[in-house]
């Protein structure tokens, strides 16, 4: 069972299970989400789902001011929302949510970076770029509720568990870190996606994009555009971001609700930010180090707890302590790549300039008996 105290750093205080008996409150999720929470939550987020859904209705291009409007509000939104869990909840619960959103939001912009390549691979208009966005949005919302789901059922029943989820971060880890030591790849083969190929064996697929219709028609027979075909490899995609983002996230909080509402936020708002973040994505160079060893260090804390449940001796490392290195990681992953870029362009500079040796065709530099 979860086992959780009220002195523990990493789960926080009893507070909606204190409101059921002693015999079911034992096997209660530890959670602050009362009914009323989250019919308000789920109100909220369908709200701006619709809104989101009503504004990318009419296709157009998204101009930086417009992009960055809406990632203030998308910024301004959870953080409000954090200052009131603290306020309402105690500072445990407060810490808890804010390290959450932090990892989710670090998560997600690598997310971004996939979504990019996918949207060029499929050479999607610009004005079409949001639209396939929201949808990715709005399925990894569902997909993410239902991991979420599952993953409270499987805490509240099996302390192993926890060990299970801290070896998919480790092992996730270690994929991401393998990745960006083989170096970057911006080339995404659309033939050689599964899902693609899944569609194209049962369904046609029409040349040409039909503005924002997904349905469209060849030789008289009904068809999928391209425009839906790219919206199929993004929810595949979404899937597998699933797998390491909840689990992610149960590292830093046991409580469901705040699980769900900080996947919700960070998801939220990554229409908006991957139009502010386009150019500036590339150049986070570094940003797939710093992931991996954020996702390595909660599998470690999810290890740690669940041994920690086996063996009360077992050390524990706490909320505030995670965030702290979450943080710090963040700030020497982003200054790190900026370093590497600067040189990078320095390099190439200084190339055009004098000539690249290993060129047969660089321009070389005169020498003195040749004047």
């Amino acid at each position: 069972m979860l086992a959780t105290s009220p002195e523990s750093p990493v789960f926080g205080h009893l507070t909606y299970a204190q409101s059921v008996p002693t015999s079911a409150a034992n096997s209660a999720i530890d959670t602050i989400g009362t009914p009323t929470l989250w019919a308000v939550t789920l109100g909220t987020i369908l709200g701006l789902i619709a809104l989101d859904l009503a504004l990318t209705r009419r296709p157009h291009k998204v101009s930086m001011r417009e992009a960055l409007r809406w990632s203030a509000f998308y910024v301004a939104l959870p953080l409000t929302f954090g200052v009131y869990v603290w306020w309402q909840h105690g500072a445990d619960r407060g810490v808890e949510y804010l390290t959450g959103y932090l990892v989710e939001k670090s998560l997600s912009v690598d997310n971004l970076f996939v979504f990019m390549l996918l949207l060029a691979a499929f050479a999607v208009p610009q004005a079409l770029q949001q639209r396939v966005l929201m949808y990715g949005i709005v399925g990894a919302l569902v997909l993410r509720g239902i991991f979420i789901a599952l993953g409270a059922a499987a805490l509240e029943r099996f302390d192993w568990t926890f060990l299970v989820f801290s070896l998919i971060l480790v092992v996730t880890a270690v994929k991401i870190l393998k990745d960006a030591m083989a170096g970057p790849s911006h080339n995404v083969d659309v033939d050689a996606l599964r899902s693609v190929r899944l569609v194209r064996r049962f369904v046609p697929v029409t040349t040409e994009y039909e503005g924002p219709r997904m349905l469209g028609r060849v030789n008289g027979r009904r068809a999928l555009t391209p425009l839906a075909l790219a919206v199929v490899a993004v929810l595949s995609v979404d899937i597998v971001f699933a797998v390491d983002s909840v689990p992610a996230v149960y590292g830093i909080t046991g409580d469901p609700y705040l699980v769900f509402v900080t996947n919700a936020f960070a998801l939220l708002g990554l229409r908006a930010l991957y139009f502010v973040l386009q150019g500036a994505l590339t150049k986070l160079v570094h940003l797939n180090y710093g992931l991996a060893v954020i996702l390595a260090f909660i599998g470690v804390k999810l290890g740690l707890h669940w041994a920690h449940l086996q063996w009360p001796s077992v050390p524990e490392i706490p909320t505030l302590l995670s965030l702290g290195v979450i943080v710090a990681v963040l700030a020497v992953t982003t200054l790190t790549s900026q370093i590497a870029v600067r040189r990078g362009a320095t390099r190439a500079n200084s190339e055009d300039d004098t000539g690249d040796p290993a060129r047969p065709d660089s321009k070389q530099p005169a020498q003195s008996g040749d004047r």
